[in-house]
């Protein structure tokens, strides 16, 4: 199964290994295509992520695009044709890097293929209901872009999907893709222990999650509800539901119109 690499100098013995890896691998592959793959070391290491991986049920792959250009100069970007401002990244060397991840063999023998996520403003919003979709695919490949955007070729050979994490500006894809990456690996089975816990919390079913409370029983005057002190687990449920419903009316009303009765 392929590692993370713990240094840059790792990543491309790492890369040369992938294939065979892959073959005994059968969770979730991430892939990250980026020009920073420092970012991500101590993200994917740690929490659930980490645990996720050391578990074999998702691998982890940082692609440094670099390592795909052509000349001494390392040149990942270039100035757009038509004018503008700053900088875009170069459809070739994003496909050779893309290319190095897709294995085209394996996909005319029936293996699927690696879903492409561009990380990009102008992509469907991210929700949880598209987290449950994404994680039914076998790998993932995100293309973390930077500068001004990307060539708009690679977008149209080798891009299936744009996703955006939000109406606003960030430097790169870098987060989002870490965003994503996190919601999807824990609504992969064995992942996070208690499976209940997936189907309670907040968002799922359109709904906000209710309040809760832990010991002490009273913290500067304010008491835990009595519903939750008795052990009557029906009259419970009907609260917590209760509490779910008007959360949401209060706070997100707009999730009702995506509840799945």
């Amino acid at each position: 199964m392929a590692h993370l690499p713990n240094s840059e100098s790792e990543q491309s013995s790492k890369l040369s290994n992938s294939s065979a890896e892959s073959i005994a691998f059968s969770g979730l592959s991430f892939h990250f295509l980026t020009l920073f793959p420092e970012l991500f070391l101590q993200v994917l290491q740690s929490s659930l992520l980490g645990k996720a991986q050391k578990r074999g049920l998702v691998s982890f792959s940082l692609i440094q695009l670099r390592d795909f250009a052509t000349d001494p100069h390392r040149t990942v970007d270039d100035t757009p044709y038509g004018g503008g401002e700053g900088m875009l990244l170069k459809a070739d060397v994003l496909y050779s890097a893309w290319k190095s991840i897709v294995d085209f063999s394996a996909c005319e023998r029936g293996k699927p293929k690696p879903l492409t996520v561009l990380l990009s403003p102008q992509g469907e919003i991210f929700s949880q209901k598209m987290a449950e979709e994404l994680a039914s695919y076998s790998g993932i490949i995100f293309i973390c872009g930077h500068y001004e955007g990307v060539d708009q070729r690679f977008i149209d050979l080798c891009v299936d999907r744009e996703v955006s994490i939000g109406d606003y500006v960030l430097t790169g894809g870098e987060l989002p893709s870490l965003v994503l990456a996190d919601a999807i690996t824990r609504l992969i089975p064995g992942v996070v222990g208690n499976s209940r816990s997936l189907t309670e919390e907040s968002l799922e079913n359109g709904l906000l999650k209710y309040p809760q409370y832990t010991r002490p029983r009273i913290f500067k005057d304010l008491s835990v509800p009595e519903v939750l002190l008795k052990g009557d687990h029906s009259a419970i449920a009907e609260w917590r539901h209760a509490q779910r419903l008007e959360r949401t009316i209060k706070k997100r009303p707009d999730l009702l119109k995506l509840r799945r009765f």
